[in-house]
């Protein structure tokens, strides 16, 4: 928590920005995207993204992702940058269809990509039975020798990094440091396959993707997705985050697998809650007067959280279910995004340039006994 605080407040003051948000009043309204990462999760993003890459009354300030989150980050920012909007929405639908059962992987990188973006700890099929059993008990560099990795070679596919580099458009990646332990922001020139390949590198999954020397590992254990660069790269008072896995389940897991589905849905929501507890905290500062508010020198400035999630839904992935990672499932999750995305705005497209829509205190506090 301490190191979290002390990122917040680091990015909430110091800066004076060109510009400055645009008005409410002009139709138009500036929003950051927090994208999270979630394995197969990710497809409720791209319906998500989808809806609101559809409607013009938005613009996109900036972008934060992590796994999953950065892979979808990549392809939006590629798509505005060399074709717009409807460039965009076309590269997440072509990357999906690739990554998906139907797509046109050979067998082995099937068998990878498949465990990659799996929601459950089980595989379906024959080879992913065994890639499965494999992992137990060999590490990605006994596993995978020849390191095979088909998500890098789907990332070089369908992202031209120069454009995304020079487009203007804040884009934050998030890798875990595995020497350190601290969270890596890859921002600007840094942007990079290696660098989406370190967001999304789960441990047993993948080997260490090493960038200038530092190996990383998948950034939704330090931040998922992080929130705090939006305070100094963009002048959008509003983030959104885009939550794939569940906060809260009322059922106590009791089989192996819904044990491990359960810690991973904690271990994946802990960087974001703490995030929210630290801005939590610093907009009270603000609110009382013990900190300025502002954008200039030593004034320190407050953002609007709003979050989207899988609703009912993420309530019925559990691990139980039969999940797939055929196209049909991830267009199940993409219809599920566009409709949470549509009620979103219906609710609260006013609320956007106002104030938050997420209550950060209920959402980040403590149980105290």
């Amino acid at each position: 928590m301490a190191g979290t605080l002390k990122s917040y407040l680091d990015g909430l003051t110091g800066w004076s920005l060109a510009g400055t948000a645009k008005s409410p009043d002009s139709g138009i309204r500036k929003i950051n995207l927090a994208l999270q990462g979630g394995g197969a999760h990710g497809a409720f993003t791209w319906g998500v993204l989808d809806h609101l890459l559809a409607d013009e009354r938005l613009e996109i300030a900036g972008m934060s992702g992590a796994s999953a989150g950065a892979l979808n980050a990549v392809m939006v920012a590629d798509g505005l940058a060399r074709g717009g909007r409807d460039e965009a929405r076309k590269r997440l639908a072509d990357f999906w269809r690739a990554a998906s059962a139907g797509g046109d992987l050979p067998p082995m990188q099937r068998a990878v990509a498949d465990r990659l973006f799996s929601l459950m700890p089980f595989a379906a099929t024959p080879m992913q039975n065994w890639f499965e059993a494999m992992s137990r008990y060999f590490s990605p560099y006994e596993l995978n020798p020849l390191n095979i990795n088909p998500l890098k070679d789907l990332i070089a596919r369908f992202v031209d990094f120069e454009a995304v580099r020079t487009s203007g458009l804040p884009v934050f990646l998030a890798a875990t440091n595995i020497h350190t332990g601290r969270l890596r922001i890859f921002s600007g020139d840094a942007i990079s396959a290696d660098a989406v390949m370190a967001s999304a590198a789960l441990p047993f999954m993948f080997r260490a993707v090493e960038i200038d020397g530092i190996p990383y590992w998948d950034g939704g254990y330090m931040g998922n997705p992080a929130i705090f660069p939006f305070l100094h790269a963009t002048d959008a008072e509003d983030v959104l985050v885009v939550q794939v896995n569940p906060v809260s389940r009322a059922a106590t897991p009791r089989t192996s697998s819904e044990i491990i589905n359960r810690l991973n849905e904690i271990t994946f929501n802990s960087a974001l809650i703490s995030e929210l507890r630290a801005m939590d905290f610093a907009n009270q500062l603000v609110d009382s007067g013990r900190l300025r508010e502002g954008a200039g020198p030593n004034q320190y400035r407050k953002l609007n959280i709003h979050r989207i999630d899988l609703g009912r839904l993420g309530e019925r992935l559990t691990a139980s279910s039969k999940m797939k990672t055929d196209y049909d499932f991830f267009e199940l999750l993409h219809r599920a995004g566009q409709r949470a995305a549509r009620h979103f705005l219906e609710q609260h497209f006013d609320d956007i340039g106002h104030h938050s829509t997420l209550d950060l205190a209920a959402e980040s506090g403590v149980e105290w006994a």
